[in-house]
């Protein structure tokens, strides 16, 4: 293809890629009392900063957030003795020793030092509270009075909350953005009478900070902790007023508002996380807001916002439940789901929402958070899991027509890439790179700290498998020679560290475990390690047969093509099937200590790989539909979407909703759940609980793969419909695999009227009203 062609082809996908396509219908989060709990306040974010204002009516807390700001530092906690032990642990897996191979990992074969619970290791922190303690005139602050009208609710399509109140005859409003414009929160306060406004603002954090006021601004500024000598990562905040009118009184460490009209609070920070000028940013982010009208700051983070947020629309049947508040939605529709056909749609928009909210290319990826936290210790420390959930919160990107927002998390896994070739070899005397379940920004690739868990390495290979869908979504050749060594290096460590099992003769990775799961030996003792686990022999297939194919296309690399393509014959199958019919999670078919576990992990190969198809595998899908029964509904959040996901692949609409349904179990708890939990919170954040962002992003992807799916090599439109959606409804901009974007319409469970479009046309397979035809694409 000639470079004009190339340049052509790039403005095409660009132009369709920002199609705008506006919801029509009120996209809101919205209540009639301020919030009571963290729980219930309103995310805002802006790909780095975050804020969660709870619209208090006398004192207001505002959670703030910055992306990069994490405690601990780099460190290196390879043992590079394991390697000595290997041979032995082999041995005794190969043996059935399983038992006594996980003493020895847990003596010699782990990371050193305290892993995860460590100082060291760090983890993602809240960056601290904004407060304001407001008066009233003409009565105490502690005075009881009756409040009126009060509103507090969330755009979702314009990313602006906002509250409102009468009290005493005046009319008060709030309005908070975190500017996709300049890089800043914006907090904006009016009443509809003249000196009004009297408040005291004050900038907290629990712990290493100092707070004081120069020239007229808050400022607090810290290092947290590095683990080692204190002195971790910097950081800096400051709030500068604006005032109309009235006055502003200065003290130490606050600032006190006094009779104005309107006050503007222009709230910038910033961390020393690959940027030595901090302090200068959050100074120069400052005066550039200073020389704009809130008005003209407002429309260019609109503007700016919608360009990600308004490429997609979806409408499903219709109603009117926008007119209650969401916490009496959320009830109504757990209990009954076709009060509310409008929820499923919020719920997906808020997911694409929250994914816009807390990334941005160049930056890091959603956290298990997200962006926002609200402690100093966040549950698990805030990290990135390789298990599962970092790699779920990306699920919905690219067929939520977001593909950009995939490439933080590529650039995360490059990052880990020099420490994993030093792990590779400490461990596994191994090529390549390797990481295992857990890492953080500071790149560990190390083993967890208990074998139970911390042996399992599907993690490297499971994150190829994000970085190839967005090539498989984008057919971005660039993009794919950047990924290139990163894909190949994963791939030449499972290559290099493969062992032939005696009893099948099949390749396999020893030792390792299913994630995080437990089985019984023969002899009645239990263990995690293992050889070769279902999870493992998938992900291998798949990334050998990714890098097999990037190889090709790239026409590099080919003596590395052929050793791979030498060895897939060798590896286990895509599954095995159990006594009772299930897909077999080990290679032996042990009895599970949790039938009930959390983790799916064997049906890695249903969901996200398109290795288990009901068209290609039906015996394996309906091993996967077996073990899924067993399995259950129930789970923390991230769990239960999973089985959405997993049911939606297998075409059950049904099931999928019922899923759905558990997914949105309204709960306020908040304590750390490994098992039964799940639900929403009255902000419309997954519970685990706690809050983990991972359930809100696979319910999003769950949502999408009911609708559209295109893993099968065709497009399938409606593929998992459940009943309560089949009267009618809408999509536009939804991806699908292969650079297309599409559109339809659907009446009584039916296709009406289709449009798939790429930026060069094409053909394209189309599953429409269960049948397979050829199409043309169009511009």
């Amino acid at each position: 293809m000639s470079k004009r062609a190339l340049l052509l082809m790039l403005v095409l996908w660009m132009l369709y890629t920002a199609s705008a396509f506006g919801q029509g219908t009120p996209l809101r989060i919205w209540y009639n009392q301020s919030a009571a709990t963290w729980e219930e306040t309103l995310p805002l974010g802006n790909g780095r900063l975050g804020m969660m204002p709870d619209g208090g009516i006398y004192r207001e807390k505002v959670v703030l957030n910055d992306i990069t700001l994490w405690s601990g530092a780099p460190q290196d906690a390879n043992n590079y003795e394991a390697y000595k032990h290997l041979p032995e642990i082999r041995r005794l897996i190969s043996e059935g020793k399983n038992d006594e191979a996980q003493k020895l990992i847990d003596q010699s074969f782990i990371c050193r030092g305290e892993g995860s619970g460590g100082a060291q290791w760090g983890c993602f922190q809240v960056l601290g509270d904004l407060r304001l303690d407001f008066t009233y005139n003409g009565e105490g602050k502690q005075q009881s009075v009756e409040v009126q009208k009060y509103y507090r609710g969330l755009s979702i399509d314009k990313a602006l909350a906002s509250c409102s109140y009468s009290l005493n005859g005046v009319k008060y409003k709030r309005e908070y953005f975190t500017s996709f414009g300049d890089d800043v929160s914006l907090i904006r306060l009016t009443a509809d009478k003249p000196g009004q406004l009297n408040f005291t603002v004050s900038l907290t954090r629990p712990e290493r900070s100092v707070t004081l006021v120069a020239d007229g601004m808050l400022e607090m500024s810290g290092q947290l902790d590095n683990g080692t000598d204190g002195k971790g990562m910097r950081y800096l905040a400051k709030v500068r007023p604006v005032l109309k009118n009235g006055s502003l009184v200065t003290g130490n460490d606050f600032l006190r508002v006094e009779n104005a009209d309107e006050v503007l609070l222009i709230i910038s920070a910033a961390t020393d996380f690959r940027n030595l000028s901090f302090e200068k940013k959050v100074q120069d982010e400052i005066n550039k807001t200073l020389n704009k009208s809130y008005e003209n700051q407002l429309k260019q983070h609109v503007a700016k916002f919608r360009k990600l947020f308004n490429r997609l629309y979806l409408s499903i049947g219709s109603t009117n439940a926008d007119s209650l508040p969401t916490n009496i939605r959320i009830n109504r529709f757990h209990d009954d789901p076709r009060s509310d056909a409008g929820l499923p749609v919020l719920f997906y928009q808020f997911g694409r929402y929250l994914s816009i909210s807390s990334t941005r290319v160049g930056l890091l990826p959603p956290n298990l958070q997200g962006l926002w936290a609200n402690q100093i210790r966040t549950p698990w420390n805030g990290d990135y899991h390789l298990d599962v959930n970092v790699q779920m919160n990306h699920w919905p990107v690219e067929a939520a027509n977001l593909s950009e927002l995939n490439l933080p998390l590529a650039d995360l896994v490059k990052g880990l890439v020099p420490q994993g070739q030093k792990t590779a070899k400490a461990y596994y005397n191994a090529g390549g790179w390797v990481a295992h379940v857990i890492t953080n920004v500071w790149g560990f690739t190390e083993p967890g700290e208990s074998a139970s868990w911390g042996i399992t390495k599907a993690g490297s290979g499971w994150l190829c498998n994000n970085l190839w869908m967005h090539y498989a979504y984008t057919l971005d050749k660039n993009y794919l020679k950047s990924i290139y060594p990163v894909i190949k290096g994963s791939a030449q460590f499972y290559s290099s560290m493969l062992v032939k099992d005696k009893k099948t003769g099949w390749l396999v990775t020893s030792p390792s475990s299913s994630p995080e799961n437990t089985f019984y030996l023969p002899n009645g003792k239990t263990a995690s390690v293992c050889a070769g686990p279902a999870i493992d022999n998938q992900i291998v297939r798949e990334l050998f047969t990714n890098v097999i194919e990037a190889s090709r296309l790239l026409a590099t690399d080919e003596s590395f093509r052929k050793q791979l393509q030498e060895k897939m014959p060798h590896l286990p199958p895509v599954g095995q099937l159990a006594a009772d019919g299930r897909l077999m999670e080990w290679m032996d078919d042990y009895k599970e200590t949790d039938p009930q576990h959390r983790h799916i992990s064997h049906l890695y190969g249903l969901y996200p790989a398109s290795l288990i198809t009901p068209d290609e595998t039906p015996e394996l899908a309906e091993a996967c539909r077996k073990s899924l029964n067993v399995r259950g509904d129930d789970g923390p959040s991230w769990s239960i979407a999973y089985k959405l996901l997993f049911w939606a692949r297998l075409r059950d609409g049904n099931r999928a909703f019922k899923l759905y349904r558990e997914l949105m179990k309204p709960t306020i708890r908040t304590d750390i759940n490994y098992s039964a939990g799940g639900g929403v919170y009255p902000n419309l954040l997954s519970a685990g609980p706690p809050f983990q962002i991972d359930g809100n992003f696979g319910g999003t992807a769950g949502i999408g793969e009911m609708l559209l799916q295109s893993h099968a090599g065709y497009i399938d439109l409606l593929p998992a419909i459940p009943d309560e959606w089949k009267a009618g409804g809408e999509v536009k901009g939804m991806k699908a695999e292969g650079g297309f974007t599409v559109g339809f319409k659907w009446k009584n469970g039916k296709i009406t009227s289709y449009t798939i479009t790429s930026p060069l046309k094409r053909k394209v397979k189309v599953k429409v009203n269960g049948l397979v035809r050829q199409v043309t694409s169009s511009l």
